[in-house]
C-alpha cells in the first residue's frame, strides 16, 4: 500500500545534497515526468509546452527593494505547486506556494515592485505573480522573454484548471499543502508539535490534551511521530463532523447508504428543488466510490462533499452574478469603499503602495481615497500627510487605477480626492487625471439624463468619477481639515461633476452635491435626528470614514452607517478583522461587483424609517446555539452571524466566532 504521504501530496522532494546540480535536476525532472503523468493528462496539458518547461524548472532573479537573488523555481508534480530553491545558507533550502492562493500574473513592469528595482532587466523578462490575502507580491525576472512567456501562460492555464478543481481535489490539494508547511525538517514525518503548528494553520484552536491523545492514538508505531498511513488516521478523525453524519444517518437509514429517494427527500426537507433528476445528478457529481455511483447510492464521504460544496453552501449560488437591478440612481446603492487606499498598515508610520489600490480592486471596492501633498519636481505625491508614512507618486497611482479598475467589475469608480496641492500641482494633478484616464474620466453630465437625480451604475459603467471641492461651491466637507477657504484650481474642479463636496445642511441639496462624515459625526446625526440621514440618503451620496484617533488603521462596525442608509461607508482594507469581514460579506452579493441595492425602505424618499426608533417592525430569525460533540476541545475562529430581517434587509449581529451546524430545518450555531 502506498504511503498517504505519497498518495495525498505526490511525494516529498527529498532534501538537498551538495550534488552537481545537472544530475539533481537530472533526478527531479525524471521524477515529475513519472509522478505528473496522469496528472496532467487529466488536466489535458501533458503536451503542453509551458508546462512541461514549468517541469524541467527555471532560474529566475527574485526581486526586492536594493536585493536580488537567483532561485530555481519548479512546477511539481501534482500541477498546482511551485517549488523554488534558495541559495542562502540560513534558509530552508526548498520552499512552495500553491497555484490555489495566486490572485494574478502580470507581465512586464507593472508592479511597484519591478518598477523601482527591476530595471536593469528587460521589461520582456520580468512578471509579477500576485497572491491573495496579504502576502506580498513575488517579483521575477527571466535570463530571457521565451522563459517569462512560457511561466505566465503557464501559470494563467494552471490558475484556469484551479477553478474547474472538484470539492475533493480541492480537499486534497488543501492537505497537502499545509502538510508541506507543517512539516518543516522535510523528514515526510509529522512530531506533535508540526502537527499543532498545522493545526493553528487551519485555525483550529485545540486543547493540547485532547490533541496529544488523539496523536498519541494514530502513533502505532510509538515513534513519537506521526508517517505514512497514521498521518491519514489523524486527518480523518481530524475533519469528522458528528453533525452531519447525524444527518446522513437520519436520512440513510440503519444501511448508512442514501439512495436516490432518500436524497431528494433531504432536498424536499431542505426546501430545494426535490427532482429526482436533481438528486441522481448530485449523486453522480459528489459521491467517491464508482460502484455506489454506478448503483445510484450516496455513502457518507459523498454526502459531506455535497454538503461542504458551494451547491451546499448557505449562501445563494445564483447570487454571485450580477442580478439586482443596476438601472436606479447612485444613491440607492451601498457601494464598496476605502479609506487610506494607499496605506498598507499602520497610518502613521506605514508604506504606502500603489500594490494597495490593485488589492481593493480585487476585492470589488469602487471608491478609493487620493490623499495629495505637494511633491519634489512639481509632481504631487499620496500619503498620510504630516505623518512617517511613505510617499508615492499621484500620476503613478493614476496610471495603477487606469490598468485595474475595471478588472473585476464593470461599475463606476469613485476618487475620492483629498487636496492639500497648491494651484500649480492641482494643475499637474488635472494633466494626470485627462491625458492617463483619457476617455474613462467622466468630464461632463450623461447626455439624456435627469439632472434632478444621480445616473445609475448601469448608465457609468467603466466610467471613473472625481469627488472633490468644486469651485462655485462655498460650503465644504469637515474632511477638508479646515482647508475650505484653499483656492481650487480650474482644471480640477472641471472634472468634478456627480460628486461635489459640501458641507452638510439638513436640507435638500442638489443631487451632484454629497457630504462627508467622521465616524463620530454621524453617529450623533443619526441620534439627533435620524430620519432626515437616511432621507439625505435618498437623494444624495455621503462618505463616511475612520476617527483620526485610530493611529493602527483599525475600522468602525460599518453595519451602523449602512443602517440610516450611507453609501460610503470607507474602512481600511489594509486591516483584516470582524469589521472587514462583514464589509467583505456585504459586497459578496450582486456577483461581488462593489454595488449592493438597499432595501426599498431606504430609496423611498418619503421613508419614514430611523434607525433608532426601536418601534420598527422586526422579523427576527432566531438561531438555536447547540454546543457540539467534542465542544470542550473545540474552539473554532469562524465568522457566525445572526440576521435581523427589517423588510427585506438585513441586520448584522455579532456572535461568538463558532462553527456552523446544519439540520434540516434551521441553520444552528454553537453556543
Amino acid at each position: 500500500m502506498p504511503g498517504f504521504w505519497s498518495t495525498i501530496c505526490g511525494g516529498k522532494e527529498k532534501k538537498y545534497e551538495p550534488e552537481p546540480e545537472e544530475i539533481v535536476q537530472q533526478q527531479e525532472v525524471q521524477c515529475a515526468r513519472i509522478h505528473g503523468l496522469r496528472t496532467f493528462k487529466k488536466m489535458a496539458l501533458s503536451d503542453d509546452e509551458d508546462v512541461n518547461t514549468m517541469l524541467l524548472g527555471t532560474q529566475f532573479w527574485k526581486i526586492k527593494p536594493g536585493w536580488c537573488q537567483q532561485r530555481l523555481y519548479r512546477l511539481e508534480s501534482d500541477g498546482m505547486t511551485i517549488w523554488y530553491k534558495s541559495k542562502a545558507k540560513k534558509a530552508r533550502s526548498k520552499q512552495i506556494f500553491s497555484v490555489l492562493h495566486i490572485e494574478s500574473v502580470r507581465e512586464g513592469r507593472q508592479s511597484e515592485g519591478l518598477r523601482r528595482n527591476g530595471r536593469r532587466f528587460p521589461e520582456s523578462c520580468c512578471f509579477s505573480i500576485s497572491f491573495m490575502g496579504r502576502r506580498r507580491n513575488l517579483d521575477l525576472a527571466a535570463s530571457t522573454d521565451q522563459e517569462a512567456r512560457s511561466w505566465v501562460q503557464g501559470l494563467r492555464k494552471l490558475m484556469e484548471r484551479a477553478e474547474a478543481m472538484s470539492q475533493r481535489e480541492k480537499l486534497v490539494h488543501w492537505i497537502r499543502d499545509y502538510l508541506h508547511q507543517a512539516d518543516r525538517d522535510g523528514d515526510e514525518k509529522m512530531s506533535f508539535q508540526e502537527v499543532k503548528d498545522m493545526l493553528r494553520m487551519i485555525n483550529i484552536d485545540m486543547n493540547d490534551m485532547y490533541a496529544y491523545t488523539l496523536f498519541k492514538k494514530c502513533d502505532r508505531s510509538n515513534t513519537d511521530t506521526l508517517e505514512d498511513c497514521e498521518i491519514e488516521e489523524f486527518c480523518t478523525q481530524l475533519m469528522q463532523r458528528p453533525e452531519l453524519e447525524e444527518i446522513f444517518h437520519r436520512y440513510s437509514g440503519e444501511d448508512r447508504v442514501l439512495s436516490a429517494e432518500e436524497l431528494q427527500e433531504f432536498l424536499q426537507h431542505q426546501g430545494e428543488e426535490a427532482t429526482m433528476e436533481r438528486a441522481q445528478d448530485i449523486i453522480h457529481r459528489f459521491e467517491l466510490n464508482e460502484k455506489a455511483k454506478q448503483h445510484g447510492l450516496m455513502m457518507q464521504e459523498g454526502f459531506m462533499m455535497y454538503l461542504l460544496s458551494a451547491e451546499g453552501d448557505i449562501y445563494n449560488q445564483n447570487h454571485r452574478k450580477v442580478y439586482q437591478d443596476m438601472n436606479q440612481p447612485l444613491c440607492h446603492y451601498f457601494i464598496s469603499s476605502s479609506h487610506n487606499t494607499y496605506l498598507t498598515n499602520h497610518q502613521l508610520v506605514g508604506a504606502s503602495s500603489t500594490e494597495s489600490y490593485i488589492r481593493v480592486f480585487t476585492e470589488g471596492c469602487r471608491c478609493v481615497e487620493l490623499d495629495c501633498w505637494e511633491g519634489a519636481d512639481g509632481e504631487p505625491v499620496i500619503y498620510h500627510g504630516h505623518t512617517l508614512t511613505s510617499k508615492i507618486l499621484f500620476k503613478d497611482v493614476i496610471s495603477t487605477i487606469k490598468h485595474f479598475a475595471f478588472k473585476y467589475s464593470p461599475y463606476p469608480v469613485i476618487l475620492s480626492i483629498e487636496n492639500h496641492c497648491g494651484l500649480k500641482q492641482q494643475e499637474t494633478m488635472a494633466h494626470h487625471l485627462r491625458t492617463i484616464l483619457g476617455d474613462v474620466l467622466l468630464t461632463a453630465p450623461l447626455r439624456n439624463v435627469d439632472l434632478s437625480k444621480l445616473p445609475s451604475p448601469e448608465a457609468l459603467k467603466g466610467k471613473i468619477l472625481v469627488k472633490a471641492k468644486k469651485l462655485s461651491e462655498r460650503r465644504f466637507s469637515e474632511e477638508d481639515d479646515g482647508r475650505s477657504r484653499m483656492d481650487i484650481a480650474q482644471q480640477l474642479s472641471d472634472l468634478v461633476v456627480y460628486c461635489q463636496t459640501v458641507e452638510y445642511r439638513d436640507q435638500p441639496g442638489k443631487a451632484c452635491e454629497m457630504s462627508s462624515f467622521s465616524e463620530d459625526k454621524v453617529r450623533r446625526l443619526v441620534k439627533e435626528c435620524g430620519n432626515s440621514i437616511v432621507r439625505y440618503n435618498t437623494r444624495q451620496l455621503s462618505r463616511i470614514y475612520p476617527d483620526g484617533l485610530r493611529a493602527n488603521s483599525s475600522n468602525f462596525s460599518p453595519q451602523e452607517m449602512w443602517n440610516a442608509g450611507c453609501q460610503l461607508v470607507a474602512l481600511n482594507f489594509q486591516t483584516p478583522g470582524y469589521t472587514m469581514d462583514l464589509n467583505r460579506g456585504r459586497f459578496l452579493d450582486n456577483g461581488a461587483c462593489g454595488y449592493v441595492l438597499k432595501p426599498d425602505f431606504l430609496c423611498r424618499e418619503d421613508t419614514q424609517f430611523n434607525p433608532e426608533d426601536c418601534s420598527s417592525t422586526l422579523k427576527i430569525l432566531h438561531v438555536r446555539g447547540l454546543t457540539p460533540c467534542g465542544a470542550r476541545h473545540y474552539s473554532w475562529r469562524c465568522c457566525a452571524l445572526i440576521w435581523l430581517l427589517s423588510d427585506s434587509w438585513l441586520k448584522i449581529m455579532t456572535k461568538r466566532p463558532v462553527m456552523t451546524l446544519w439540520d434540516n430545518s434551521h441553520c444552528h450555531l454553537p453556543a
